[in-house]
């Protein structure tokens, strides 16, 4: 179901209104081509709570959207430029949101004085469908005769037969 080939995503939006929805269907793509279709409901939601606070509180609204997949974990990871962006109560409960509903999360400052707040969550086996077994059905179409379904004279009666027993190929 999951495929182990690292994978790697990013893009970088002007964030508005109008934007999240989109990006929240670019990422649903990404996810579903990745075969992770589990995890589009989590992580579209998390990523669209975040771009919805950058977008109430930054005052520089240009941020990237990273996403890696190793095989077990997908980290998703929206970073900007904003100095400004402090964690007031409205974003402190976005972030609550985030850690509650992520395998792990967490802040950190850029090198240019930016932040970037990350998430990650763990690929779970799908839901076990039981296996109904189906009748083979047969290769070929003319049906050959097995040797004990013929009859022994024919066997005594075959070419290296020697007083009704057949003789080893040596």
């Amino acid at each position: 179901m999951k495929t182990a080939v690292p994978c790697y995503y990013h893009l970088d939006v002007d964030v508005s209104p109008e934007r999240v929805g989109q990006v929240r269907r670019i990422l649903a793509a990404h996810l579903r081509y990745w075969d992770l279709e589990t995890l589009v409901e989590p992580v579209c939601r998390g990523a669209g709570m975040l771009l919805e606070a950058i977008d109430e509180h930054a005052t520089d609204k240009l941020i990237s959207i990273e996403m890696w997949w190793n095989g077990q974990h997908l980290i998703t990871a929206v970073g900007g430029d904003d100095r400004e962006l402090r964690p007031d109560p409205d974003l402190r409960a976005c972030l609550e949101h985030i850690a509650a509903m992520s395998d792990g999360w967490g802040c950190c400052a850029t090198g240019t004085g930016g932040k970037v707040i990350w998430f990650s969550q763990r690929a779970r086996t799908g839901e076990r469908v039981p296996l109904v077994p189906t009748a083979p059905e047969p290769s070929l179409r003319e049906v050959l005769q097995v040797p004990r379904d013929l009859p022994v004279a024919a066997l005594a009666g075959a070419p290296g037969a020697h007083n009704g027993v057949l003789e080893e190929a040596r």
